[in-house]
């Protein structure tokens, strides 16, 4: 029993599909972080270069770098604190953050001094209410006392300020991208001074972005540019050369950029190099994204992998369906237009959506399914070959027989044409009636001699093709020709042949097949003109070419019809419905012949308006 092609392309479509899901929920199973971290970092990169060099932000950055240490002779003491704190102060700051590392006993190790200098170090900051030293160690669940430093400083508490890179998760390359914001349900520093800017965050629930992990609650730095926050000089700060109002009701955060450690720097998304960003410029952009509550939100496991599912589905209908030069156009642009979607709602909204899963779903199934298309192709490609060479022996045997059919045909039909002559030239008088009955005899064997003629031309082009045997002739003489040996079946009819011959050079053709032609053409519009009508035949010269025309008046040809005109055993529906006789192989020859001269052959009809045919042929150089 045939099984109908409907359920075939069903069950086709169905187990492509099947197998494009199972590909993308394989391929999202598989931990790709490492290559996503990559795409996170470029899209980055990407939306920094729509934003301002200088952000509208309440964070200024106090630097101390190595032009400091070379003017104050060494690191900072304790005394060139003491007037920093001063002068930061007199400006009324919202915040003061201390961004320097601290050894195992609580000390700073980059700010020194005397017993004295610290004490009155400690003197003159303890009546600062929001001086926050920051320290990288995280406050365990059900330890109620605070940490300190050291004495005689212990009076200064050490909050929990930490910077997490990932170096054994997401992309395990040691960059910081995250913001650990709370830890066993204590809140670190960063959420409490960013919610005086933003109290929308105090509820941290409210954190955009917010992810679990190891015990803690984190989400994504929204980062800028490096060098996007307003940054002063240690010294300039000392000497007040800096704007008054520059630290108003701002969160000031003093750090180190000697590069005297890379634990003062950190790599970040725009360069993976140690020394990428100070310490103290990655911590203005955790609270800078917490102030904003930007930061940006990667789509749930369920959108990845139904986004995946989708790009499978695509590439696997690409791969199989389209050719492999367009396919691979159209799945480049796919990765270029994904790619071009997940950049935009990054900057846009704010989403990361996952390019990992999907571009290696491209790249997966392309290659695993055009193996499988190639192998299907193979099996066409085979079966078309058995078929074509079934069929061309099948037309070598139709040819053979109707070559020997019509050879064999040729004798009786000479018989019979001989011995109605033989009873032409009897002396014995023949009666109207027999007379009438030896006309159809002669009339029926010319026309079965024409047909099998024309079979055995088409025979010789099927089998070896015709030889062209060119001599310089008259056009217009041949035309001549072929109208006499018609003149009697168009007196017949009552038809009027007019020639409009124009003077013409002789032209190299083959005379018998070029007669055949203007023969089939004139044979033609005789045979479907109507009685007391007129042919009219026009030669001239036009450019390089000679034009032979031939135009009737008789039924004409369907517009549908005039495409297969020239096709091999082809009758329009016209012509079937009348009594004309007619092989379909007169205009097929016609055109052959015309192509063999290089030329060519063309009609213009339309039904029940007559039909004009047009040779052109190379005029001789």
């Amino acid at each position: 029993m045939e099984i109908p092609k409907s359920k075939l392309s069903f069950k086709y479509i169905a187990l492509r599909t099947f197998f494009a899901v199972l590909a993308a929920f394989l391929i999202s199973s598989l931990k790709l972080d490492f290559i996503e971290s990559y795409f996170f970092d470029l899209r980055t990169v990407i939306k920094t270069f729509f934003e301002p060099k200088q952000i509208d932000t309440p964070i200024a950055i106090v630097l101390i770098d190595d032009k400091t240490i070379e003017k104050l002779q060494g690191d900072p003491k304790f005394k060139d604190h003491i007037r920093f704190i001063n002068q930061v102060s007199s400006h009324n700051p919202k915040y003061i953050i201390y961004e320097f590392r601290i050894n195992d006993n609580n000390e700073f190790i980059d700010i020194t001094g005397t017993l004295e200098e610290k004490k009155e170090f400690a003197d003159a900051v303890k009546n600062i209410p929001n001086l926050a030293v920051s320290t990288q160690d995280l406050q365990m669940r059900g330890v109620m006392q605070k940490p300190t430093l050291a004495p005689p400083l212990d009076g200064l508490t050490l909050f929990s300020m930490p910077f997490t890179a990932d170096n054994k998760s997401f992309g395990n390359d040691g960059v910081s991208r995250r913001i650990m914001f709370q830890y066993q349900d204590k809140s670190m520093m960063q959420p409490i001074i960013a919610s005086y800017y933003n109290p929308e965050i105090q509820n941290v629930e409210r954190i955009r972005g917010q992810f679990f992990y190891l015990d803690s609650l984190q989400t994504y730095i929204n980062f800028h540019a490096k060098g996007s926050f307003p940054s002063y000089k240690f010294e300039d700060v000392i000497d007040q050369k800096v704007p008054k109002n520059a630290f108003e009701n701002k969160i000031v955060i003093l750090g180190s950029d000697a590069e005297k450690s890379i634990k003062d720097y950190a790599s970040t998304p725009f360069s993976r190099e140690s020394t990428a960003m100070t310490k103290v410029e990655l911590q203005a952009n955790q609270i800078q994204t917490l102030i904003d509550n930007n930061s940006p939100v990667r789509v749930p496991k369920p959108i990845d992998i139904v986004i995946t599912i989708l790009i499978s589905m695509f590439t696997v209908y690409v791969t199989l369906s389209l050719t492999p030069a367009r396919g691979l156009l159209i799945l480049g642009a796919t990765l270029f237009g994904v790619a071009f979607i997940a950049t935009f709602f990054f900057i846009v909204f704010g989403l990361w959506l996952d390019l990992a899963h999907p571009f290696l779903a491209i790249f997966l199934c392309y290659y695993f399914f055009i193996p499988y298309r190639l192998i299907r192709e193979n099996r066409k490609s085979w079966e078309y070959y058995q078929k074509h060479k079934l069929l061309s022996e099948v037309e070598q045997l139709k040819t053979n027989f109707i070559s020997m059919m019509s050879h064999d045909l040729k004798t009786p039909i000479a018989r019979i044409t001989g011995m109605t002559e033989v009873i032409y030239k009897d002396p014995v008088q023949l009666s109207p009636h027999q007379r009438e009955a030896l006309d159809t005899i002669r009339h029926s064997s010319d026309d079965l001699l024409k047909f099998i003629n024309a079979i055995l031309q088409y025979g010789s082009i099927e089998s070896q093709g015709v030889q062209l045997h060119k001599q310089s002739k008259d056009i217009n003489q041949l035309v001549a020709d072929v109208v006499k040996k018609h003149q009697f079946l168009a007196n017949v009819k009552k038809i009027k042949i007019v020639q409009e011959l124009e003077p013409m050079f002789p032209t190299s053709v083959d005379p018998e097949l070029m007669k055949q032609v203007f023969s089939n053409l004139l044979e033609n519009a005789i045979k479907y003109s109507p009685d007391e009508s007129m042919v009219h035949i026009r030669t001239r010269e036009e450019n390089d070419s000679l034009i032979i025309e031939f135009q009737d008046q008789g039924m004409g040809i369907p517009q549908e019809d005039l495409p297969n005109i020239f096709m091999k055993f082809f009758r329009t529906h016209n012509a079937k419905t009348t009594t004309i006789k007619g092989s379909g192989l007169g205009l097929y020859l016609a055109q052959y012949f015309v192509e063999l001269h290089k030329g060519k052959i063309t009609v213009d009809s339309s039904q029940d308006k007559g039909s004009k045919f047009t040779v052109e042929l190379p005029l001789d150089k």
